[in-house]
């Protein structure tokens, strides 16, 4: 356990956050900023590898420490979620608040991006109401030296009132300025009077009121003048954090409330209700960050941005807009299939050399046979398979996903959809969370928490399921190529291959939209909210961060959550296939059992069981069906798709069997890694059940009505 800030005489943060000093001189450094500014970049850069991760308390939301130093000071940086305001919304934004309000981190260091830095003034200025110890660092200073935007720093700091340095994250060297000014600034070298933000005469009237009781009663504990903003402003989840700070509630003390109740009677008879203060406040934090930034941003208005705007005409367009994503998202699929097969193979061989290795160690030691079986047979052998067929396509898909997001180009698919996912009184965030779901259903239940609205992230985490991740493709690939265009193989069979799969793709997104119109119309029912999205300007992607990044936080990430399932469903696969009632294993009654209800999908009773035991991993499901059929004790590879083939069509399989087991694919419950990140998210057993029940029951639904439609043209 590292020291906090009590066992080193400080005062702890209140944000609950422990933070881990390698010495008791450490200085705690928070590192904000607006998303996409690079403020993670500048982290990573200064922090190198020393750094851990973990989640704030009582929230799921990630946060990063690291440690660099100078030759005056040590510091722990920690990054706190990006944010557009201090005015929080989310998860993520009440964490950054609450570190930058009651953290009482030793400075602060505001992240902006030089490309844009009227909109990221509205942080700094919010930041600075609270804080002197700011330290501004404009990045991305060749970005918008190559859009012929010069920034004035000197002036900026000038109108600021704190220091300013600019800085290019992407190269370490020109974070030596940065760091030269943290010292200064901790060390009460650099001079700083903060800009006091001008608010209007009403408005400054009320705070002129309410701001002498609350300096009388609190001295310097917090920053009054912003104090008395925020309780004229009443904004409850901050105000339970500034009592949780104090102490106390501050508005039970008589002075407190009578003055506060005085302001407020004052702004409500000078034309400024309650409801109308927010307003007016954002307004003077906007016009104050325009007005800085005209007299430091210089640009040549003609040609400012207009790159990024030509290429927004079209991509964002609404006739060209959509096409492309459609193509774009067939040809990572393409990518995704024809480079996941050779790696697939090499993974599986290596896997499974290990496998007759185990092997033959368990035979040399006289291992009884149950034994071999369970652990080798079951354990080992279902683990191998999930690896080997996971593996390959993750560490290309979620590395292209990432490049996309990189680039700039993810948020304008978000905008795409907006739109539509408006109309079915979602939230257009949904766009970003579906998209991860095509890596990883669970990776997009995660990545929910950008979605504000309660009842809009509960939508999406229901209705991600409906876009298949990477565990079903290998189903979907081989049923597409077995029985919908032939197992030649080739650059054009590849090609139509992937083109099917995004048809079937598309049919998902549509039933995403489908359902969420209607949860939101009975058991979610709501208004869609409104969010900020930005579009980032277009960049040249990192490709060497994008790929280690991909693979180590997303790809080994989820294949080891994976992994964790796999290993005891192994162990209960083999169990059912070696144990035997009568003449036949228990897997087999199973599916027998089944298979009555399971003719009315389309299906068959080993086809059910499958998905019933490729519960832990949709990875699984195909080996199990041929492992049911050849009435194996194991799973087992085919050497090929048409040995493949002619067994499913000897067992009765017909092109209503294919596509009625691919729908089945398509939307049947989620995998148990995705419904344990549901559980963890929602914390709630009631909503997991429904994200359990929902698809499965529009799954089987879709599934029988196709059955019964196609029988009667056959």
């Amino acid at each position: 356990m590292g020291l906090t800030n009590h066992s080193v005489g400080i005062r702890a943060v209140d944000s609950g956050l422990e933070i881990k000093k390698q010495s008791p001189d450490d200085l705690v450094i928070a590192i904000a900023g607006n998303p996409n500014v690079g403020k993670s970049t500048v982290f990573n850069n200064l922090t190198g590898m020393n750094q851990h991760t973990g989640n704030w308390p009582g929230k799921t939301v990630t946060n990063a420490q690291g440690y660099c130093s100078t030759r005056d000071h040590s510091y722990v940086m920690v990054d706190i979620p990006g944010t557009y305001s201090l005015m929080a919304h989310s998860a993520e934004e009440e964490v950054a608040r609450n570190f930058i309000c009651f953290g009482e981190p030793d400075a602060t260091i505001v992240v902006c991006d030089a490309t844009c830095l009227e909109r990221n003034l509205n942080l700094v200025l919010q930041t600075i109401e609270i804080s002197k110890n700011v330290l501004v660092c404009v990045n991305l200073m060749d970005e918008a030296k190559r859009k012929k935007i010069r920034v004035d720093l000197e002036a900026l700091s000038e109108q600021l009132g704190v220091p300013v340095v600019g800085t290019v994250a992407q190269k370490k060297k020109s974070l030596g300025g940065l760091l030269n000014a943290l010292d200064a600034l901790v060390d009460g070298a650099a001079a700083v009077q903060p800009r006091q933000v001008r608010y209007t005469d009403e408005i400054e009237a009320a705070i002129q009121m309410v701001e002498p009781v609350l300096a009388a009663k609190m001295g310097n504990q917090i920053n009054t003048r912003w104090l008395s903003l925020k309780l004229l402003d009443y904004d409850q989840s901050l105000i339970g954090e500034v009592n949780h700070y104090l102490g106390a509630d501050i508005r039970e003390d008589t002075e407190v409330a009578a003055v506060l109740d005085e302001a407020r009677e004052y702004l409500e008879q000078n034309g400024i209700p309650l409801e109308k203060l927010k307003d007016r406040i954002v307004c003077a934090l906007v016009t104050e960050a325009e007005e800085i930034s005209r007299g430091v941003v210089h640009y040549h208005q003609n040609t400012y941005n207009a790159t990024d705007r030509k290429i927004d005409r079209v991509l964002t367009s609404k006739w060209a807009g959509y096409p492309i994503m459609i193509g774009l998202l067939a040809v990572i699929f393409w990518l995704t299939i024809t480079g996941a097969n050779y790696p697939s193979k090499l993974i599986g061989d290596g896997l499974f050399w290990i496998q007759d290795q185990l092997t033959a160690l368990f035979h040399y030691w006289g291992a009884p046979e149950w034994l071999h079986g369970m652990l080798v047979l079951g354990v080992y052998r279902v683990l191998a398979w999930v690896v080997s067929v996971m593996l390959p396509p993750m560490a290309i898909f979620f590395p292209l996903f990432t490049l996309l997001e990189d680039a700039g180009y993810l948020p304008r698919v978000a905008y795409n959809l907006d739109k539509p996912f408006k109309r079915c009184c979602a939230c257009g965030k949904q766009a970003l969370t579906m998209c991860m779901g095509f890596g990883c259903n669970a990776a997009g239940i995660v990545g929910c928490r950008i979605i504000d609205s309660p009842r809009e992230r509960l939508i999406a985490m229901i209705t991600n399921n409906f876009v298949p991740c990477n565990g079903r493709f290998p189903t979907l690939i081989s049923i597409i190529t077995m029985f919908f265009i032939g197992v030649q193989g080739g650059m054009f069979d590849s090609v139509l291959s992937a083109l099917l799969l995004t048809l079937v793709i598309l049919l998902g997104i549509f039933m995403t939209f489908a359902v969420s119109k209607l949860l939101s119309k009975t058991i979610l029912k709501g208004v869609p909210s409104s969010f900020t999205l930005e579009l980032p300007p277009y960049r040249k992607p990192q490709i060497g961060k994008v790929i280690v990044r991909s693979i180590f936080d997303r790809t080994l990430f989820v294949l080891g959550r994976a992994a964790a399932v796999a290993a005891p469903a192994g162990l209960i696969i083999w169990l059912m296939a070696n144990i035997t009632v009568g003449d036949m294993s228990v897997l087999n009654h199973c599916a027998a059992f089944l298979d009555p209800f399971a003719r009315l999908l389309g299906l068959d009773g080993v086809i059910l069981i499958a998905f019933i035991l490729g519960f832990p991993a949709n990875e699984i499901v195909v080996p199990i069906i041929i492992m049911a059929y050849l009435a194996q004790g194991s799973i087992i590879e085919m050497d090929s798709l048409m040995e493949m083939k002619q067994l499913f069509v000897d067992h009765g399989w017909t092109w209503i069997t294919a596509v009625s087991t691919m729908l089945f694919s398509l939307m049947h419950w989620p995998c148990s890694t995705t419904m344990l990140t549901i559980r963890k998210e929602t914390g709630s057993w009631k909503w997991t059940a429904a994200a359990f029940l929902i698809p499965t029951l529009i799954g089987m639904a879709a599934c029988f009505l196709f059955t019964m439609v196609a029988r009667l043209f056959i």
